[in-house]
């Protein structure tokens, strides 16, 4: 409920005066729609503790995301002038934890609905969940091009790289195998003591 609450805030502050309102609009959906799901199952699907802190941060992402417009976020023109980077790395940042996230969710997801167990099926399973949904999203992304032309530059964020999708499937994919190797057994033990 903490966290409910504390995301309620923050895209109460986001949604002041967000560089485009568009935008905001398009980065804060999954936040709206995964919210209302987990609100959904909450009693009958309670997801453990690691899983529901992650998807917190996860939303904070999108929601700093939404309000600026990921090219602009304050916090990656900080890292882009710290170590003399090209361009405003919030939306690879953005991406990786589209990876992260979700490959955390999708692991609990299977093992716990699935004959799955840990180790090498589940590990490959979860990276291609991860980067399905990535291709997904930057076919969203590419529809909104064709739909709102100039208009969706802001929600694409490419920021003039032509190899950006590609970028974005690549750090999504960073961000799945790293979740899994670094929170696999946090997650493993939260499991057991849930079930």
């Amino acid at each position: 409920m903490i966290l409910l609450g504390l995301t309620a805030i923050a895209l109460v502050a986001s949604g002041i005066n967000p560089y485009s309102r568009a935008t905001w609009y398009l980065e804060i959906a999954p936040v709206l729609i995964g919210g209302a799901v987990l609100i959904a199952t909450y009693r009958r699907f309670p997801l453990t503790p690691l899983l529901y802190r992650l998807i917190f941060v996860h939303a904070l992402v999108l929601i700093l995301g939404g309000h600026y417009t990921y090219a602009r976020v304050p916090l990656g023109f900080w890292a882009q002038d710290l170590f003399d980077l090209a361009r405003n790395h919030y939306d690879r940042f953005g991406h990786f934890v589209q990876g992260f996230v979700p490959a955390l969710l999708t692991r609990e997801l299977l093992l716990r609905r699935t004959p799955l167990r840990p180790g090498g099926w589940l590990f490959v399973l979860v990276v291609s969940v991860c980067l399905a949904f990535s291709a997904s999203y930057e076919l969203l992304e590419w529809a909104s091009a064709v739909i709102g032309g100039s208009a969706a530059d802001d929600f694409l964020g490419t920021q003039g790289d032509v190899w950006d999708t590609q970028w974005d499937m690549f750090m999504a994919l960073l961000g799945a195998l790293a979740g899994q190797l670094t929170l696999s057994r946090v997650h493993d033990r939260q499991l057991a003591r849930e079930l």
